[in-house]
């Protein structure tokens, strides 16, 4: 578990960057966006080789105990050992990931109007943070 933001309110028309490094033996890493631990408007999961899932990117949201959908992405511009720049930016109906040379966008299924949480876990090291 890496560093745990709360009180961000992020708003439609704001992004948040996320800038760190990836370790050298990594399998996965998580991004969560919402409002609290137990109500994440966008899980954001990049995976290596875990969950029988190879160089794949897996969104999903959760309302208390209760996974949503998952959603797969098959562009995956991250390296083990490497830098990552993530950018989310909150739209009124999804939120849009800027990725290395790609982006898509996630529904908000939750309907959230501010993002007030954020963290990391798993194979990221995160090195700043910075919203606008």
């Amino acid at each position: 578990q890496g560093p745990v933001c709360t009180n961000l309110g992020l708003k439609p028309g704001q992004r948040l960057t996320v800038k760190g490094k990836i370790a050298p033996n990594a399998k996965s890493f998580v991004m969560n966006l919402g409002k609290d631990a137990t109500l994440l408007g966008l899980h954001f999961n990049p995976r290596f080789d875990a969950h029988g899932d190879v160089n794949t990117i897996v969104c999903n949201s959760k309302k208390v105990e209760e996974w949503g959908a998952e959603h797969r992405e098959a562009v995956f511009p991250f390296q083990k050992g490497g830098t990552a720049e993530i950018t989310f930016s909150v739209n009124q109906s999804d939120v849009t990931v800027h990725l290395p040379g790609h982006q898509f966008t996630f529904p908000n299924r939750l309907n959230l109007s501010v993002f007030d949480y954020f963290d990391t876990q798993g194979d990221f090291t995160l090195q700043s943070l910075s919203w606008e």
